[in-house]
């Protein structure tokens, strides 16, 4: 049994949430809700709990202030919103999880057993700790990824990443330091989170770091090299999108 609590200001989201977890979710004990981040923090520290349902904006405070106030934490946390925002990236980022509201069925399900894989593991601190990175920096751009591989979690800062190549239902990652990193997670999820203005899908097998582009040769679509020595192509397809980029 994985020892839940549930924190949302929303009495209507709770008792519907409760009701999810009752009927389909049978591992989940429940063991008490919280309506802000202050009983939040007291319900946490009283029950110790596996995981946190966790809503992000709430009286007194947010999730992440919450989070702040309890460092290190060692609990999983699946956040339940009603925004698709930039926080909602910067938890991709961090390899956490979250659901957006109302909630389906099929995708909770899907949170609590990974979250119930994550538990063994142990390594929430880091990741909560990447996420309050990303949170704090001035810029609108976050700055740290966490790339799943066989062994674990690679943490790295985005900048260094070069260029990404897609290899079926797994991603190589080249990095500055000449390290390539086999990422289980497709190029797509990787272009739907990396920052439009500084990366780029060139091709359907690359996405490249605009910021380690040596040279762009012209052609049908045209390639591109990359201060590493490697040659990219461009395709036709994506060839206008990118140089639209530099104008």
């Amino acid at each position: 049994m994985i020892r839940t609590i549930i924190i949302d200001d929303e009495p209507n989201n709770i008792e519907a949430l409760k009701l999810l977890l009752t009927k389909y979710c049978p591992i989940i004990e429940l063991a008490g809700v919280a309506e802000n981040i202050r009983t939040g923090q007291a319900l946490i520290l009283d029950t110790q709990p596996d995981l946190v349902f966790l809503d992000i904006e709430m009286p007194f405070g947010n999730a992440f202030e919450l989070l702040n106030n309890l460092s290190p934490v060692n609990f999983e946390i699946i956040f339940v919103t009603a925004f698709d925002n930039y926080a909602i990236n910067a938890i991709k980022y961090s390899a956490l999880d979250y659901l957006l509201k109302p909630v389906n069925i099929k995708e909770l399900q899907n949170a609590i057993q990974k979250a119930a894989d994550r538990i063994k593991t142990k390594n929430i601190t880091t990741k909560i700790d990447t996420l309050l990175y990303n949170l704090s920096v001035s810029k609108p751009v976050l700055q740290k990824v966490a790339l799943p591989t066989l062994d674990g979690l690679v943490f790295v800062n985005i900048n260094e990443l070069v260029w990404l190549e897609a290899r079926g239902s797994y991603t190589f990652v080249y990095m500055h330091d000449q390290q390539k990193i086999m990422v289980s997670r497709t190029l797509k999820e990787f272009e739907d989170i990396l920052p439009f203005e500084n990366f780029s899908r060139v091709h359907q097998s690359y996405i490249i770091n605009h910021h380690f582009i040596k040279k762009y040769n012209r052609g049908r679509g045209g390639t591109i090299e990359m201060e590493d020595g490697t040659t990219i192509e461009v395709s036709m397809r994506k060839k206008d999108e990118f140089l639209s980029k530099f104008k």
